[in-house]
């Protein structure tokens, strides 16, 4: 689709719209004004009803922001890292420590305002990916080794698990309202619910334009041919943490003609199982099973 397709407008030459700007780049609308009104890291050109239009350059410079912060730079920094490297410090992740830091505290205090004042201020200031490599990923797997500890926490788990479902998900239901297509089919192989990779997977993939089904339990065999036959999906991506019985992910995907990806744990438990599954591409973690699907062509890479 053209720049003036999805904006609906007939465009000088040479500028894109939000819109096409947030398409090449991955980082959505609400970031890129941000990163504007706050900050001044970028300053589009106006038309007289307001919209915004970017030139390459603004794009460049769009891009350059995104290598500072996958660097662990806070985004007060970046302008003047921008300027010149010698008016500015050498990045550094102390910055995102101190946020994942932050975010334990509050999980421990079970301080859910907090929490939706942290992850709403993150969400207008970096992209997804950035956040998930950086903040969410880091955070979830501090978590897993504290509740697999002796003292087990189980009120954190009660409490944070479901936050976190409720946050990725609306933003998914919000994001399928605005897309078509075939969707990205994600299923938890867990029997327990709420698998925060899972959610985060199906969060990344729809931040990149893709709508994403997700199905938060685990169901059997026969139960998954039907879904796919009436759902028709783009790919289908399965998330677990645990050992699969002999021959599962064979049965699993016998009827399943679109791309296939396992991603979690439970890619490195019995992996002669994988012989057989020419076709099964594997992840370890949501970040790696975002860039497979942008290889295999499931999504669009920014």
């Amino acid at each position: 689709m053209s720049p003036q397709a999805r904006s609906g407008t007939q465009l000088p030459e040479g500028l894109l719209p939000i819109c096409e700007v947030a398409h090449q780049t991955g980082v959505n609308p609400a970031t890129l004004r941000g990163w504007e009104r706050r900050f001044g890291l970028i300053q589009p050109q106006r038309t007289t009803r307001g919209l915004r239009l970017y030139d390459a350059e603004q794009i460049i410079r769009i891009r350059q922001i995104l290598v500072w912060l996958e660097q662990g730079v806070n985004i007060s920094q970046v302008s003047g890292l921008l300027q010149g490297p010698q008016q500015a410090a050498e990045p550094t992740g102390a910055s995102w420590v101190e946020q994942q830091q932050l975010w334990l505290s509050r999980i421990e205090e079970f301080n859910e305002r907090a929490l939706d004042d942290y992850f709403n201020q993150a969400i207008a200031l970096y992209s997804a990916e950035t956040l998930c490599r950086h903040l969410l990923w880091p955070v979830l797997e501090q978590l897993q080794l504290r509740w697999s500890g002796p003292i087990r926490r189980r009120l954190e788990q009660v409490f944070f698990l479901p936050w976190l479902r409720i946050n990725l998900g609306t933003r998914v239901y919000h994001s399928n309202r605005l897309l078509n297509g075939p969707p990205l089919l994600t299923l938890n192989l867990s029997d327990h619910v709420m698998e925060p990779g899972l959610w985060l997977c199906a969060w990344l993939a729809s931040n990149t334009g893709c709508p994403v089904r997700v199905i938060d339990w685990s169901i059997p065999v026969a139960d998954l041919s039907l879904a796919i036959s009436r759902i028709g999906p783009r790919a289908v991506l399965l998330y677990g943490n645990e050992t699969l019985e002999p021959g599962y992910l064979g049965r699993l995907f016998d009827a399943v003609d679109c791309p296939q990806l396992l991603c979690g744990h439970a890619v490195s438990i019995r992996p002669e199982e994988r012989v057989v599954l020419p076709n099964l591409h594997l992840a370890s973690n949501p970040l790696a099973a975002l860039h497979c699907l942008r290889q295999l062509g499931v999504l669009d890479g920014p």
